[in-house]
């Protein structure tokens, strides 16, 4: 899994990364992240009823059940998910489709946003306020993600903004809430182009329950400059007070081709 300190910090970026690696190394891959802020969406096939009387799967269910045929007519329609999750499944060599952002939110104004729960929007949860919709939304999320997991060999999963945002830890669906659900292990990235890095790596780390730090595999620089050998003895004072390593450092790459989180960049 990849979080961040920050929105901007190079999640995105790094996941689609990995996506490749792995799939180049002959596994099957999916990328999954569990909420997006993002009006850069993608449209992918998905299933739904057609008949039309739902619009998709009942509750519980991401897809239509294996051998459903003439008892339940599926059709297909286009379906929303982000466009960095869009991305991630071309670099995995996978088909996109809406388990892998089975939540977007799409702001509309500075306090309101569109919720789009497995590429279709949901009203309901639109309506709700933003503390309520975790509970509504996390069994679906938490459904596409065991989906995913029993069928591919590797999930990279993406975080959003920082998962030690403290205020937001009760109601978090897409960081350490998603980590404890799959165990999964996480790479902390940070944005050192922008100053202070380092104190973001460890107040990061810091403000994680002791339990989720023990998650935390590698820190990660990203959008390096100049000469790396500049960067001492700083990693290896960041180990010693966390234990973490910091396993790469990533340079400047501006024409990546890849689209930035809108929400951040974009204001």
């Amino acid at each position: 899994m990849v979080l961040g300190t920050s929105s901007g910090a190079g999640k995105s970026w790094l996941a689609t990364a990995l996506c490749r690696h792995y799939a180049r190394r002959g596994l099957k891959v999916a990328p999954f992240k569990a909420q997006n802020m993002s009006n850069n969406a993608r449209v992918v096939a998905t299933p739904v009823l057609a008949s039309g009387f739902a619009a998709g799967p009942p509750q519980g269910e991401t897809r239509p059940p294996r051998g459903a045929g003439s008892h339940t007519q599926w059709a297909t329609v286009g379906a929303e998910i982000g466009s960095a999750q869009y991305f991630q499944a071309l670099a995995a060599r996978a088909e996109p489709e809406v388990r892998m952002n089975p939540l977007l939110l799409k702001p509309e104004r500075d306090t309101h946003s569109q919720a789009v729960l497995l590429g279709q929007v949901d009203a309901a949860l639109t309506a709700l306020p933003w503390r309520e919709r975790s509970a509504r939304a996390w069994p679906r999320i938490a459904a596409a993600l065991d989906a995913l997991r029993a069928e591919h060999d590797l999930v990279v999963i993406e975080g959003a903004g920082s998962p030690a945002e403290i205020n937001l830890m009760a109601s978090d669906i897409v960081n350490l809430r998603i980590a404890r659900h799959a165990d999964a292990r996480c790479l902390l990235v940070a944005d050192i182009d922008r100053g202070g890095a380092f104190a973001h790596l460890y107040g990061t780390w810091a403000l994680l329950p002791e339990a989720d730090r023990a998650r935390i595999r590698g820190f990660v620089l990203n959008k390096f400059r100049g000469d790396a050998d500049l960067l001492a003895p700083a990693p290896e004072q960041l180990r010693k007070l966390t234990g973490v390593p910091t396993v790469a450092t990533i340079p400047m790459l501006p024409d990546h081709g890849l689209p930035e989180e809108d929400g951040f960049f974009h204001p």
